[in-house]
């Protein structure tokens, strides 16, 4: 475990821990947050100045074409290729093997394209009575949190993102379940928490924006999977691949597939690091319930992007229960006016101070 490290710099960009906790405190415009790092656990403490925007009667909505998905029905219709058959699971996306492929990775002993580890559905584990049972029953993972597979070289280094705030018992059972999950996969994988610390209306595109930042000055990730902590993966061959276009992940919610509107793009997405950086990140401005993922459907609709998404029956998730959020009653407002802003609101506009950063092994 490495030791706490205290920091006082400001930045303009900045990210959030891996498995870890980032905390950042706030007064006024500055506003606390906790990060963590992914498979790992980190915690760091930044003071986080934000950036203040009007929020203002906006005019329009934006115009043009509404971007095309993969809807989950259709889904049904991919099979098996064959060059999977030779695994003892079946049913595995199209995708991975294309994103395996296309992976700019070069080492003498490269996992496969497919991970022969796979076995479809797991069981969502969700008695988890703490941290550390979480840290003993994955001994694998490196200090920090940090997950790689020993037996090969991984084609995806990937983040996972984690807003969070007074979800102690959700972030338990995520973490084991994340880990029980993704290790099979052969990625190269953190997991980041990053917790806002303060009253304030929950800012969740704030969040993920420091948790970019910080997740890519600490290693050299490819791409980015943001994800709600009270959804579970319960199927391995969901693979936390990196994709080359913005792929939707949660289609299949307890048993309810699809989205529940087109421009769906929350819940459990993935984002490649040169597509982020095109569309600077996510909005900062989004206090509350909603808007922020609408928000980021436009940008990506702007830079000509399409959100896909996996077979339905593969893209599974189980919701753990929690209290209906805040909704953001300006949030419709904040979003007719998105592309005036997205080049001046987003990862360039972040502030925030690290004063703690902690290393656990989970």
């Amino acid at each position: 475990m490495k030791k706490p490290v205290t920091a006082g710099l400001y930045a303009p960009f900045t990210g959030s821990r891996m498995s870890a906790v980032l905390r950042v405190m706030a007064r006024s415009l500055i506003f606390k947050l906790t990060a963590g790092c992914a498979l790992m656990y980190v915690l760091v403490i930044v003071c986080l100045e934000m950036t203040g925007y009007k929020e203002t009667v906006f005019k329009a909505m934006f115009q043009g074409s509404i971007v095309v998905y993969r809807k989950a029905a259709a889904a049904e219709r991919q099979t098996t290729p064959t060059w999977n058959q030779s695994h003892a699971v079946t049913g595995v996306p199209e995708d991975v093997l294309r994103d395996s492929l296309r992976a700019n990775i070069s080492a003498p002993e490269m996992c496969p394209p497919v991970s022969p580890n796979l076995i479809g559905y797991i069981q969502p584990k969700l008695d988890v009575p703490s941290l550390d049972a979480v840290e003993a029953e994955f001994p694998n993972v490196m200090p920090g949190g940090h997950f790689r597979p020993k037996e090969c070289t991984s084609r995806h280094r990937v983040a996972i993102l984690i807003p969070y705030r007074n979800r102690a018992e959700h972030l338990r059972i995520f973490i084991y379940n994340i880990h029980r999950v993704l290790a099979r996969q052969q990625i190269d994988y953190g997991v980041f928490v990053i917790e806002q610390g303060d009253s304030k209306e929950f800012n969740r595109a704030k969040l993920l924006n420091v948790g970019f930042l910080q997740s890519t000055a600490l290693y050299d990730y490819q791409c980015f999977v943001f994800h709600d902590i009270d959804l579970v993966p319960v199927d391995d061959r969901n693979v936390y691949t990196c994709p080359q276009q913005p792929r939707h992940m949660s289609v299949w919610i307890d048993y309810k597939s699809g989205a529940p509107y087109v421009l769906m793009f929350g819940g459990v997405s993935a984002l490649s690091k040169e597509l982020m950086l095109r569309v600077n990140g996510y909005s900062n401005i989004y206090w509350g319930w909603g808007g922020e993922d609408d928000d980021m459907t436009f940008r990506l609709k702007h830079i000509n992007q399409t959100i896909l998404r996996r077979p339905a029956n593969i893209a599974k998730y189980k919701s753990l229960s929690h209290a209906l959020s805040k909704r953001n009653e300006a949030r419709i407002g904040i979003l007719k006016k998105w592309k005036d802003r997205y080049q001046t609101d987003g990862l360039n506009s972040v502030k925030y101070k690290v004063l703690n950063m902690e290393f656990k092994k989970l």
